[in-house]
């Protein structure tokens, strides 16, 4: 396997360790230290994808994260992934790895068809699509969904492991280049504890690609000592291999650490694939480099087209020289010296340099190695169809905005352009740092932070661009944030001095001038990842797309996978002349988390199957296992669902427990209620604030329904609190809304009223709970309780102390069926002997288990709200037709003001109502639409919608509840409803109590 473009030597690539690889089924040669970009490289592969939307013909750009072209599926099966990136993907033995977005091949790729009519494609036409005429929708969006995304993903399950770990440190030093080794040398040294982050293999950041002398030995020598030292700090945390991949507020970080990617599958042994670190820094120290800016020019996304400092990086790195033949194109001083590294492995450079008279020490010392250089030159075009053949070059005219009329061409099969560097700033961005622009640089570099996120920019993502000024900077800012966390005092220590040669300052190029418009040119592109060209960016300024917020997603700027890491600024500085402003008037968009993707396994760590949502079961659960009972999952608790019999289907066992409740007595695991223990003097005086209805004047033992709204008058959760003394409540609420309601009270009282004096205490697990409902269920009691169960003493809504099967409890004449009801409370240990015991006595009653859908069956007979399912965070007391719990006597609560709004004043809004379908057998499904009309046919207003709806065994009929535009004074009226697939049925409005209205069997 010959590797045609590797160098004989050079490098820092282990050569005595050979590796196979496999790309797109055939075989080739790397070495252990290669990426798979460096080693497709090296065997002379140019064409490694296709572009996002034109699908054309796509190589490598970059040589790190910025990396917008070369995304591949790598490994297959339950290892696969894609849209990695070939140039931060360690190569390994046997490792494999396909282009993607291409079919049949990356090399014929029938998805070219976009771009041979790409004018039927310019931005925004995914938005245009959809405006007409609306029967094809459905037809566009099935295409268009087909088309989009790139790679696959597993099929399987991943079989990989992936840990999480929580950190803290005084100093988080973020990037291994030599301010931030600087930085993490002088805190380490204070004694501070230092966690030190670097997403690469290797320490040394842009010395990697090549650098001076830093005190007469090289470079990497100095790294090399610098982490040595580092490593041996007690203090101190070293972590290669990992992004820093979010900043939040108070200085929390998150960053991923790939820790056997680099082996492989299945090569990691004891060890996860990834961690996940979740940092908390007192100070942070940002030292993550820059990012050089391509040059925007017709056509300049054929596979040649790279970073100059990418092909510097090849050369140097990695042993590999991407063309024999390299254009260097740039504005700056800083491409040169990737053309005299380029000329020194032996290849043909020329320059072209967009300056009139370029003359600083670094082309002086081209010049003298005889490389050709064409100032106030550009390339305005390439040459080639698979890869880059040539160039077409003008000379710019005197004002920059145009060429000359004289065109020639250079035969090259590498163009290497560098339009300057972008600070890296999207960790100050995240932090909610602000930024300016600076114009030395033509970038922005970070400006002010804020209060919250203490954090210090240091070396190139700050404008320092010289290795002595990085480590000096980098030094201070190390030395200066452990200080501020306690440690030292402040003095940074001295650091090593490395020669370098000055540069010019460039000269601000974004777009260059073409002879022809780009409409018979070719196409010039400032976003690659997401084909989005300047003729776009032109589109968007016409049709008012001004906005950088707006340009982003009119045009897809920067919403890849690379976060617009080579095209943001571009695009604003395009812009910007469009508009006649500067590029800081244009702005900036927020770069978002994560800086570069990352695993959904890594976040979720070891939290997935059975430990990524807790499985809770009650003290009975084990019963009902025995007795076969079917589960329903409700929030995280195992909910018994219903007891099907040998043969019963569910609706079968569903009518029978219905039924079993109605005519004799039913038992019902109500542990998983959410319980509350509220305690304090303030405590009745907090209650009268977060319900509707007045609790102060509450006696002891008796029990209160309850309703909570949210600020905005919407029902929030529902539960009957019990006084149990003075300052003593129990509350209970809806099985689903238990942590939510915890955490409201909670919110309340630690910021809105701090004065009060109130303790809340979640008690859900101490109960277990056990309801007994029925017309006999007070005939079972009595042989159950020593409790007096008298009706004209223990009635409806009170509660009780004393002995139930022979525990103290808490029994409480509470009912959601609408029949004679107890809940009976005991300490959760003994829950399953209370559990057996009823069931043991209630046998010559003929007493039946019965689950969460006998129990939904039976509450809707009554009309009882579940909130959730009959509300949908837009229904007020009043909408639910439930005002009578609104108290018009006592003072302020949660909610009130809200019903002073002109909207929830109104007249017209839904209600819950009863339904009653013309055809009794037929239940009518959840979430079916109620619509104004005889014979619905599309388009068609929807009036309302069915929350709730069951074969009713005690009615011998279907009901529903639903909420209906003005509802209450459509009773009677007949109503369509639509069902899914076409068709509808009739229905007619009611009452929502279906059931015993005056409430008789309720009191027993």
């Amino acid at each position: 396997m010959t590797q045609s473009h590797r160098r004989p030597a050079g490098g820092r690539i282990n050569r005595s360790a050979p590796i196979v690889f496999t790309f797109n089924g055939k075989s080739y040669g790397g070495f252990e230290g290669d990426t798979l970009a460096s080693a497709l490289f090296a065997n002379g592969v140019k064409v490694v994808g296709r572009s996002f939307k034109y699908h054309r013909p796509r190589g490598i750009l970059s040589a790190g994260a910025e990396e917008p072209n070369a995304l591949v599926q790598l490994e297959f099966g339950p290892h696969t992934e894609p849209n990695m990136r070939a140039t931060t993907t360690e190569l390994y033995d046997g490792l494999n790895a396909n282009s993607q977005n291409c079919w049949p091949s990356v090399d014929f790729d029938l998805g070219a068809w976009t771009g041979m009519l790409g004018r039927l494609f310019p931005a925004g036409f995914y938005y245009k699509t959809f405006m007409w005429p609306p029967k094809l929708w459905m037809f566009y969006e099935r295409i268009i969904r087909n088309a989009a995304g790139m790679g696959k993903i597993p099929e399987v399950h991943d079989p990989d492991r992936y840990e999480q770990q929580h950190a803290h440190c005084d100093v988080l030093v973020v990037g291994g280049g030599p301010a931030g080794i600087a930085a993490a040398l002088a805190a380490g040294r204070s004694g501070a504890r230092v966690i030190f982050a670097d997403e690469q293999a290797e320490w040394g950041g842009a010395l990697l690609s090549g650098a001076p002398d830093i005190d007469g030995q090289p470079a990497l020598d100095w790294v090399a000592g610098a982490m040595a030292e580092l490593t041996a700090m007690a203090e101190v945390t070293v972590i290669g291999r990992t992004t820093v991949t979010g900043y939040f507020d108070y200085n929390y970080l998150t960053a991923l650490q790939r820790v056997t990617d680099h082996l492989g599958p299945n090569q990691g042994g004891h060890r996860p694939r990834q961690r996940f670190w979740k940092i908390r820094a007192r100070q942070v120290v940002l030292a993550t480099g820059s990012i050089e800016r391509p040059l925007v020019f017709v056509n300049n996304d054929r596979p040649g087209v790279m970073l100059a400092g990418a092909v510097r990086a090849y050369i140097n790195r990695y042993g590999v020289l991407p063309g024999r033949d390299i254009v260097v194109f740039t504005n700056n001083d800083s491409a040169y010296r990737t053309a005299m590294d380029a000329f020194g492995a032996g290849a043909r450079v020329y320059v072209c340099d967009a300056r009139k008279n370029p003359s600083g020490p670094l082309v002086v010392a081209a010049k003298e190695l005889g490389i050709t250089i064409y100032p106030n030159t550009v390339v305005t075009g390439t040459k080639g169809k698979k890869a880059v053949t040539g160039v077409i070059v003008r000379e710019l005219t005197d004002d920059g905005r145009g060429v000359g009329p004289k065109a020639w061409s250079i035969d090259c099969d590498c163009v290497a352009v560098s339009g300057g560097w972008n600070p890296t700033v999207h960790l100050h961005s995240q932090s909610r740092g602000k930024m300016r622009f600076d114009d030395t640089l033509a970038a922005f570099v970070p400006a002010s932070g804020v209060a919250i996120n203490p954090n210090r920019s240091v070396g190139a993502c700050n404008g320092t661009m010289y290795a002595t000024d990085c480590l000096d900077e980098g030094a201070r800012a190390g030395a200066e944030a452990a200080a501020v966390a306690g440690f030292g005092d402040g003095k940074a220590p001295s650091m090593p001095q490395s020669a370098g040669l000055a540069e010019e300052p460039l000269l601000p190029l974004w777009t260059v001038p073409s002879a022809t418009t780009v409409s018979r040119a070719g196409k010039a592109f400032h976003e690659l990842q997401n084909d989005s060209t300047v003729a776009d960016i032109h589109l968007a300024a016409r049709e008012g797309y001004e906005s950088v917020e707006h340009l982003k997603r009119y045009t897809t700027t920067g919403m890849g996978t690379d976060q617009g890491k080579t095209s943001n600024v571009n695009a604003l500085a395009v812009m910007a002349d469009l508009r006649g402003v500067s590029i800081p008037q244009v702005g900036t968009t927020t770069f978002r988390p994560p800086y570069t993707p990352l695993t959904f396994g890594a976040i979720g760590g070891r939290n997935v199957k059975e430990f990524f949502a807790q499985e809770r079961g009650t003290p009975m659960h084990p019963w009902h296992v025995d007795n076969g009972v079917v589960f329903e999952d409700v929030g995280d608790w195992k909910r018994p669902f219903y007891y099907p019999r040998p043969g019963e289907d569910m609706h079968a066992a569903v009518m029978r427990e219905c039924v079993a409740v109605r005519t004799s007595v039913g038992l019902l695991d109500a542990s998983t209620l959410g319980k509350i223990d509220i305690q304090g003097p303030d405590a009745a005086e907090f209650l009268d604030r977060i319900y509707t209805n007045a609790w102060n004047k509450l006696g002891h033992g008796k029990a209160r329904y309850g309703l909570m709204l949210n600020e905005q008058g919407f029902i929030f959760d529902d539960g009957v609190t019990t006084r149990l003394s003075d300052n003593h409540f129990h509350m209970t609420t809806t099985t689903g809304g238990a942590a939510r309601v915890i955490n409201w009270l909670e919110e309340w009282l630690q910021t809105e009223w701090p004065d009060l004096k109130v303790y809340c205490t979640s008690v859900t697990d101490q109960w277990a709970v056990a309801s007994v409902s029925g017309p006999r269920s007070r005939e079972l009691m009595a042989e159950l309780t020593d409790i007096d169960l008298d009706p004209q003493t223990f009635t409806h809504m009170t509660m009780r102390e004393g002995k139930v099967a022979g525990v103290d409890a808490r029994l409480y004449r509470i009912s959601f069926t609408g029949e004679l009801g107890f809940e009976i409370n005991v300490p959760a240990s003994y829950g399953l002997h209370l559990w057996e015991t009823i069931m043991r006595l209630g046998a010559k009653y003929d007493i039946c288990p019965y689950g969460t859908e006998a129990m939904h069956v039976l509450r809707a007979e009554k009309g009882y709200v579940i909130v959730g399912q009959d509300t949908d965070g837009t229904v007020t007391p009043m909408d639910a037709g439930m005002d009578w719990i609104v108290s018009k006597k006592k003072g302020d609560f949660i909610g009130c003001r809200s019903f002073a709004r002109s909207d929830t004043a109104r007249g017209g809004r839904k209600q819950l109502v009863g339904l009653l379908c013309d055809d009794p057998s037929f239940v009518i499904p959840e979430g079916a639409h109620l619509v104004d009309a005889i014979k619905p046919k599309p388009p068609m207003k929807t009036i309302g919608h069915v929350t709730s709806s069951y074969m009713s065994p005690n009615l011998k009929r279907s009901i529903a509840l639903g909420l209906v535009e003005d509802g209450f004074a459509r009773m009677g009226e007949s109503l369509s409803i639509a069902l899914h697939g076409g068709g509808s049925c009739r229905a007619i409005v009611t009452d929502p109590v279906f059931l015993d209205k005056k409430g008789e069997r309720l009191h027993g």
